[in-house]
């Protein structure tokens, strides 16, 4: 469970992130938009979880800074926007040390990160008229 504070801090967080070229030119496609609308936020949740105990979690990984696809899933698509894509991204942008194993705290916090960043998107997508 999150504290009410960390959506402050993932609101400021994401806000940051919008404004570097680099992660604002990250969006979800029609395709990731359709993939969501079929499984469900939980199950894109549940993905992310299994995703990131592989990808992200352990303390030693063997190709930090290249696990994440750029596309395939759209949990890889919000971890390159939102700098959850390694840990040296992780270190940066969100504060959390590089050489040790994450704690469940820090990856519901990552979690929460990306299902904000996938909510804002696809309400973003709607608006827009596009699905």
């Amino acid at each position: 469970m999150l504290y009410e504070n960390n959506k402050t801090v993932i609101e400021e967080r994401l806000q940051k992130l919008s404004m570097s070229i680099f992660r604002n030119k990250f969006h979800l496609g029609f395709k990731d938009v359709v993939y969501i609308k079929e499984k469900g936020l939980e199950t894109i949740k549940k993905h992310a979880y299994e995703l990131l105990e592989k990808r992200l979690v352990p303390k030693i990984i063997e190709n930090d800074g290249k696990q994440t696809p750029l596309k395939g899933h759209p949990v890889f698509v919000a971890q390159h926007a939102t700098a959850t894509c390694c840990r040296d991204c992780l270190k940066k942008w969100h504060h959390i040390k590089k050489d040790k194993t994450l704690s469940q705290y820090e990856l519901d916090y990552v979690v929460e990160v990306i299902m904000t960043w996938i909510l804002k998107q696809l309400n973003s997508f709607n608006s827009n008229n596009y699905y």
